[in-house]
């Protein structure tokens, strides 16, 4: 019974908070309250429809009770009364969308400290993530029961499972497709909720009957199709075998191959991550484009399955200098993770120790046609999500999710669509009916952006972006100024303070460009 009602509180399905007192994180946020009321606030609504308003939005709890529109003249008047609340924001000049769902991140191990993850996407808009157990499943699923309780200041989280995990079977049983759904059961009722079947696919039979068993106990299955099996299951067949999700960009041209399998050089192996990668950019100037952008697209649509395309993690691949120059390395990277990106054979995803030219040429050619790929499925009606991979290969958290969305608008969707796939389409994914958009009965999982995010996706950064006021004067936005989870309000600049005070403290007696890929750039004298 304990395990089910940890369950629905992850789910979200525990009723509103509205009884529940409200608590203050230090200086950084306070919430949820009795009855909030966002004043005069423009909404994004999240499926993919434009801005509306302006609005009070009221929030009692941690849901969304009415939306109230205002009428400008009345607004400006003293006749304008605001429904009584316990506190109300001022968000003239604002916009409201959904809080943010990042399908897959990771949280890495210490010296990172975790509030450093939570409160950089928190910061930049995420409000929901689904990271994998790096600190162990007991671990992240108790970090996810204190963020379900509020507990503590973080995104709500849906750990993913490895299949079997928790339940003491054998391989024998875990391999054996006629027991598939009683496995399901058995971890739905310890808390499962995202699957991972990539260590399946070396057997489609089994591959499909756990992808059907976990859907049916109400879960959701992802995979990350790796390419050491994937002469068994490419992205075409893990699609039709009903995996609910596709990470990264695995399987794709490997579908639309004129052969069965990519055509792998004789030193390759699948352990060396530098040959992993390279010839993971490389496949996409083997596959055949014509049958990659019609037949696999459509039937891509017509079996269901969902992009998740976690772009920015392999960006650095097409420009390796740019990666590591990213103006917020210096204050806000954890020095942690930049000795975990830097080139070195004893890291995943630290595999640029010999990165060439042709390596960048295959990457950006990937990337042209991985975009026109998922220009054509979403435009054939087939459902993008939004993941970051984040905390790896040069994309640290926050920050990476932004960028995840001009990467996605690099593809060509629109950015009305991208923001879709950031809100609505990921809560559709994760299978979460009370999460991605904004109106009344849904969560108070939301953020108050300054500029409309449909005028410049940069606005969304911590930092905001350079715009022009109506007098034609230059100045800084101020990002999003709150983040709201389960109703309660964040203050955004003081999370990027903490972070910053986190990053300072990890840098402490240590030289942090020196090492042999800043190297070049500094004085002769300091080398």
């Amino acid at each position: 019974m304990r395990a089910l009602s940890a369950l629905l509180l992850l789910l979200g399905l525990s009723g509103p908070l509205s009884a529940q007192q409200t608590r203050r994180f230090g200086d950084l946020a306070e919430g949820p309250y009795r009855r909030l009321v966002i004043h005069n606030v423009m909404v994004i609504p999240g499926h993919g429809g434009p801005p509306v308003g302006p609005y009070d939005i009221v929030i009692e709890g941690n849901e969304i009770r009415d939306l109230i529109p205002l009428d400008p003249v009345r607004a400006r008047s003293r006749e304008h009364r605001h429904p009584e609340a316990d506190r109300i924001i001022d968000a003239t000049g604002l916009y409201a969308m959904p809080g943010m769902i990042d399908l897959h991140c990771h949280l890495r191990e210490e010296p990172m400290e975790l509030e450093y993850v939570y409160y950089l996407k928190l910061a930049h808009g995420v409000t929901t993530i689904v990271p994998a157990p790096d600190r162990g499943l007991e671990e992240a699923m108790e970090q996810a029961r204190l963020s379900a309780e509020n507990r503590i200041l973080a995104p709500r989280m849906f750990p993913i499972w490895s299949w079997g995990a928790g339940t003491g079977r054998s391989r024998q049983e875990l391999e054996n497709p006629a027991l598939a759904l009683e496995i399901a059961r058995q971890m739905r009722a310890r808390g499962a909720h995202v699957v991972s079947v990539g260590d399946l696919a070396w057997n489609p039979e089994l591959f499909g009957a756990v992808c059907r068993a976990v859907y049916e106990v109400g879960g959701i299955t992802t995979v990350h199709l790796p390419p050491s099996t994937m002469s068994m299951v490419r992205a075409l067949e893990a699609a039709r075998l009903g995996v609910t999700m596709i990470e990264h960009h695995y399987g794709y041209a490997e579908s639309a191959l004129d052969g069965r399998v990519q055509n792998f050089g004789r030193e390759y192996n699948y352990d060396n991550e530098n040959h992993r990668f390279r010839y993971a950019g490389k496949v996409w100037t083997e596959t055949n484009r014509e049958r990659l952008l019609g037949q696999i697209a459509d039937s891509l649509v017509r079996y269901g399955v969902t992009m998740l395309p976690t772009r920015v993690v392999y960006e650095a691949n097409r420009d390796i200098l740019r990666a590591i120059s990213l103006p917020w390395h210096e204050k806000y990277t954890h020095q942690a993770l930049l000795e975990w990106n830097l080139p070195n054979p004893a890291y995943h995803g630290a595999y640029h120790w010999d990165w060439t030219s042709d390596d960048e040429y295959y990457w950006s050619v990937a990337f042209e046609l991985w975009g026109k790929l998922i220009y054509e499925f979403n435009r054939r009606g087939g459902r993008v999500a939004y993941g970051t991979d984040d905390n790896y290969i040069w994309a640290t958290p926050g920050f990476s999710n932004v960028r995840e969305l001009m990467l996605l608008r690099e593809t060509g969707m629109h950015t009305l669509e991208v923001l879709r796939a950031a809100t609505f389409n990921s809560a559709q994914t994760l299978r979460q009916p009370r999460l991605g958009l904004i109106r009344p009965g849904y969560l108070a999982d939301l953020i108050l952006v300054d500029g409309s995010p449909l005028y410049n996706l940069r606005f969304l950064y911590g930092f905001g972006a350079l715009t022009l006021d109506a007098s034609g004067r230059m100045y800084r936005t101020r990002g999003i100024v709150h983040t709201i989870k389960d109703g309660i309000v964040i203050e955004n600049a003081r999370l990027l303070e903490a972070v910053a005070r986190m990053v300072a403290r990890s840098r402490q007696g240590v030289d942090w460009k020196r090492n042999v890929e800043w190297a070049p750039f500094l004085p002769e004298e300091e080398r």
